[in-house]
């Protein structure tokens, strides 16, 4: 049988509650310290240096970090996300200058990547690879930023909401690649 409180034991109970709140609660005390200053030296000024501004040289080669925005590098960089960097394909083709790159949690077997690839072409060769790639069931479309070339929407394993799944961009003198249409967005190569 459960037996009420009586006034005297509740009282000691919030008495009790009072002073440990009260002790967990209390600020430190303070302590006096003895404001110190450090020693001034003269020092002779240092000559300006070029410092790197962080954007990679227009002539510099693509890499992973670089193809991509810094905002996207960021983003994947505080998730724990790292790149493998591998050579710019289309099709069976290997195409020269060029990265392809998969960002994601690398250190485990994970379908949840996503790829990025950016490659210098002359306008012989991606002629030849858009016409592989419609060989192979790829289909094209114009865009006001160039050709778009994107696999069959039956294949295509996690397109975007628009049914996007891996796409190529070819401009003026390169190619673009991403996992999805909407991604080509985050490719921002060469720099300006």
């Amino acid at each position: 049988m459960n037996r009420p409180l009586t006034r005297i034991g509740a009282a000691l109970l919030l008495a009790g509650t009072v002073a440990l709140v009260s002790a967990c609660s209390s600020p430190a005390p303070e302590t006096e310290s003895t404001p110190t200053t450090a020693p001034t030296v003269d020092t002779p000024a240092a000559e300006p240096t070029a410092e790197p501004t962080g954007e990679p040289a227009a002539n510099a080669d693509p890499t992973c970090e670089t193809i991509i925005s810094d905002a996207a590098v960021a983003n994947f960089d505080d998730i724990g996300w790292t790149a493998q960097a591998d050579v710019f394909r289309i099709g069976a083709t290997e195409v020269d200058g060029g990265v392809m790159c998969k960002w994601g949690d690398l250190e485990v077997a994970s379908d949840h990547v996503q790829q990025f690839g950016w490659a210098p072409i002359d306008e012989t060769a991606a002629a030849a690879a858009q016409d592989e790639l419609a060989a192979n069931g790829w289909r094209a479309e114009e865009s006001p930023e160039g050709l778009i070339v994107t696999e069959s929407t039956d294949t295509a394993i996690a397109p975007d909401e628009d049914g996007y799944g891996w796409t190529y961009l070819f401009g003026d003198g390169w190619v673009k690649f991403a996992d999805t249409k909407q991604s080509l967005l985050l490719i921002e190569w060469p720099k300006a």
